[in-house]
């Protein structure tokens, strides 16, 4: 169920094209079937990073048992590598927050995770 959310000022050409390449990279990152991932990017006109208005972004990414400081450290050095890639941004101009919300505060299909797949 990974949910990623990137905010950023950098140009993006092709807005759908980017985040079908980011889902499908989120995916093999996480290691999470891409069917269960949903990918939200949301250009901004205006973004400040260290006072200055060159190409920032932030990305949050929320995900259930997964997320640990081990495996936190190897993701952000991934997504870094494909966000320099892929629209030029450098990591340090921005910002990944990793968050679980645990099972039962995480709702899908009428009912929490905690019910479909247990505590």
């Amino acid at each position: 169920m990974p949910s990623l959310e990137l905010k950023t000022n950098a140009t993006i050409s092709d807005l759908n094209t980017f985040a079908l390449e980011f889902s499908k990279r989120s995916a093999e990152i996480l290691g999470k079937p891409e069917g269960y991932i949903t990918v939200s990017v949301v250009p901004v006109p205006i973004m400040t990073f260290a006072g200055t208005m060159e190409p920032a972004f932030t990305l949050m990414v929320t995900s259930l048992d997964n997320i640990t400081p081990e495996k936190n450290d190897v993701y952000s050095k991934e997504l870094a590598q494909f966000l320099k890639e892929k629209l030029g941004l450098k990591a340090d101009r921005g910002y990944i927050t990793f968050f679980d919300p645990g099972r039962a505060y995480l709702g899908y299909q009428g009912t929490t995770f905690a019910t479909i797949f247990g505590k």
